[in-house]
């Protein structure tokens, strides 16, 4: 019971500080709204200083800031609420003041508007212990960067303090559906600044980023048909690279971008292909006459892991890029689909069907352990963060799409909703990932 009211203090303080950001402070164009449970142990204290005339600029820089740190699960932010002095110069920290409130860190920073009409941002991160500074930046920006300066900010104190990439400044892309529409949406990884990258009556399905971050590849039905496309997120332009006889479903890239990895039933049944990411002749890769499907690179790129039923039931299965021996990879339950690489190439990601339940569950190559890492009832599509800490997924219930992320070890939960429609298919893009033009 102690550690269900620790659990729940921490969802009611994330929680209104997010809603703080996304209902008073955000732009009204914001698609996702996120809540944010967490159950992990140790959190870092920090304190984020309301950033030196940030009332002058269009954008607040420290919110965001404490949104990104606060919803990772791994930082307690301090409450400055009621204090009479809060520090913006070196000169101004009472380290003695802040360490007897339990803080280990803490940011002071400042916005400057310039006559050019863009800012100066700068910040700096103090060890409290030790009094000293760890981390400072200056950026000049013009108004409409102060947000994505916001998330470099973030990513720096996150790599400062945990020793591991922030995934901030990265992008996600997932499908909306609005009433009788589909839009394929690139977003910031926090869910605003949402651009659709295509709409269409028909469904979009399957979206996967190249590994620079400079393509997505999807499915699309805009042909009354389910056709592989590949869009370059810089030009805008797109090329049908798959529209075999059958269907044409489930691209995934190779590590290198240059190779997808299908599912085609142009000889009757689905079975696993690869074929130029350009477009081209499909080479076939697995040879059964059972289902196999919904296929990814491992991590690098000399197998490929993919869902066949030819056990009867819908399992994981690894085969050598060129074909070959077929090894099973899953035993537990009796169906486990849609697989995901970790960056790392140590983890597959997958859903696993427990007690009627669609769950979120990883697989560790090396030892076969499987752990469970959401309750369901009805979750899909699991997208591995850049630096691999986190998995983003598709989560619904009460018939309505929204994504959900999980921490890789299950600590920290987090749901996005959009207001506007139903969320599903999510994709986390690499690190470099690119906006819709």
């Amino acid at each position: 019971m102690k550690g269900s009211v620790r659990v729940l203090s921490v969802f009611i303080r994330v929680h209104l500080w997010l809603m703080l950001l996304f209902c008073g402070l955000a732009p009204v164009h914001a698609q996702l709204v996120i809540d944010v449970t967490t159950s992990a142990g140790r959190q870092i204290p920090i304190a984020i200083m309301p950033f030196a005339k940030e009332d002058m600029a269009p954008q607040n820089v420290t919110p965001v800031v404490g949104s990104n740190l606060a919803r990772t699960g791994l930082f307690r932010i301090a409450n400055t609420t009621g204090l009479s002095k809060l520090p913006t110069a070196p000169s101004e920290i009472n380290f003695l003041d802040w360490s007897s409130r339990g803080m280990e860190a803490l940011v002071i920073g400042a916005i400057e508007p310039l006559p050019d009409g863009r800012y100066s941002v700068s910040f700096r991160l103090f060890d409290v212990a030790k009094q000293m500074q760890t981390a400072g930046m200056s950026y000049t920006v013009a108004a409409t960067q102060l947000r994505a300066t916001a998330h470099k900010i973030s990513d720096e104190i996150y790599e400062k303090l945990l020793g591991e990439r922030g995934v901030f400044s990265t992008k996600i892309a997932y499908v909306l559906k609005r009433g009788n529409t589909f839009e394929l949406q690139v977003a910031d990884a926090d869910g605003f600044n949402p651009q659709a990258v295509l709409k269409s009556v028909e469904p979009i399905r399957s979206p996967k980023w190249s590994p620079d971050g400079t393509k997505l590849a999807y499915v699309s039905f805009e042909n009354r048909k389910s056709s592989v496309f590949v869009q370059d997120l810089v030009t805008g332009q797109r090329r049908q690279v798959a529209n075999f006889k059958g269907d044409n479903y489930a691209p995934n890239w190779s590590p290198d971008g240059k190779t997808l990895v299908v599912a085609l039933s142009k000889d009757a049944i689905s079975q696993i292909y690869t074929l130029p990411a350009t477009g081209g002749e499909a080479t076939r890769v697995t040879q059964s006459s059972s289902i196999d499907t919904n296929a990814t690179f491992n991590g690098d790129g000399s197998e490929i892991i993919f869902v066949s039923d030819r056990s009867g039931g819908p399992q994981l299965y690894s085969v050598p890029v060129g074909g070959g021996t077929v090894k099973r990879l899953t035993f537990e339950g009796s169906y486990n689909v849609n697989p995901r690489m970790s960056p790392d190439g140590k983890l597959v990601a997958f859903i696993a069907r427990e007690e009627g339940r669609l769950r979120v569950a990883t697989l560790e190559l090396a030892t076969g352990q499987v752990t469970v890492l959401t309750d369901g009832p009805l979750d899909d599509s699991p997208s591995f963060s850049p630096n691999g800490r986190t998995i983003l997924y598709e989560s619904k219930a009460g018939g309505r799409g929204t994504l959900g992320a999980v921490s890789a070890d299950g600590r920290v939960k987090q749901k996005l909703s959009s207001a506007a429609g139903d969320v599903r298919e999510p994709a986390w893009g690499p690190y470099g990932t690119s906006g819709a033009r």
